[in-house]
């Protein structure tokens, strides 16, 4: 952890700019692939997936056996905690659902207000080794929930071109059937035109790193619609002696494991404080599956 004391309010900008990668590289590389899948479709997704994942990809969907190998692989404990989630989801998502109120302004005129569905939509889930299934239920449910008649999901492979095995088991639970092992810009640039295997949708949704970040904003120059440009994360906790160096700690790295372009920052007025926290950080760094990530964040 850098640590700074008492910065000049001069320094505050330079100390808090975000970590980012150079963004007209990263929109000449969105161009170039988006423009590749336009025209070679399936095939530009095995290239990229190649390239970018180290893994060949021969079938981009997720068979039905696959699925099946899914279920067995994971705990019923996990099972359990998923089910519980999609269910306390469900009944959240359930009540925001409304039903058309029609209202006559003047004698003869009916006025009203009515939710529709989006009637195709494409989930991008993050992958590797912070497998995001519980993205899964908080997109997949309230697109259920809503009426959307297509949900396509694109997540990529590891290197034995597999699923993680919970991701696809969230989807199973919560009626997703068309998933395919695809990440990246090229998720979205094949959820953007449409490939041979996976179908061009209205709007996508899901979290990512820079370059699916940027392919999202770049999807809007097509005619396709995107939740919001989620990412990188960032956090800054505020904290006094009273706070818990090991929670403060914990927060800390559930941001810096996203990626190394998160930002986290602590923020407090104890020098022995943050002695404490830097301690915890290195204790919880040694047990973090994805230590090498949060260092450079």
């Amino acid at each position: 952890m850098k640590y700074i004391k008492y910065p000049t309010t001069e320094a505050w900008a330079t100390l808090t700019t975000r970590p980012v990668f150079d963004n007209d590289d990263l929109q000449k590389t969105v161009r170039i692939i988006f423009d590749e899948i336009r025209q070679r479709g399936d095939k530009i997704l095995r290239k990229y997936t190649e390239i970018f994942d180290r893994v060949k990809i021969e079938n981009l969907n997720v068979s039905k056996v696959e699925f099946e190998e899914a279920e067995k692989l994971i705990s019923n404990e996990l099972k359990a905690a998923i089910q519980l989630a999609k269910c306390n989801i469900a009944k959240f998502h359930s009540a925001q659902v409304e039903a058309v109120q029609m209202i006559e302004t003047t004698p003869g005129v009916v006025c009203w207000r009515e939710n529709r569905p989006i009637e195709k939509v494409g989930i991008y889930i993050p992958g590797g080794s912070a497998p995001l299934f519980s993205t899964v239920l908080m997109l997949g449910i309230p697109a259920k929930i809503a009426g959307c008649t297509q949900i396509v999901l694109c997540t990529p492979p590891n290197k034995q071109s597999k699923i993680n095995p919970a991701i696809l088991y969230a989807a199973q639970l919560v009626g997703i059937t068309e998933v395919f092992k695809v990440g990246g810009i090229q998720a979205i640039g094949a959820l953007t035109f449409g490939t041979e295997s996976v179908p061009a949708v209205y709007k996508i949704f899901g979290p990512g790193n820079q370059f699916v970040t940027a392919a999202k904003q770049a999807a809007q120059n097509y005619g396709v619609a995107i939740d919001m440009p989620a990412g990188p994360s960032e956090v800054l906790v505020i904290a006094d002696q009273t706070a818990v160096p090991e929670f403060v700690a914990a927060d800390l790295l559930s941001q810096a494991e996203h990626g190394a372009d998160s930002q986290v920052l602590l923020l407090t007025d104890n020098e022995e404080f943050i002695a404490k926290t830097n301690e915890a950080l290195q204790l919880q760094l040694i047990a973090l599956p994805r230590k090498e990530i949060a260092e450079k964040a």
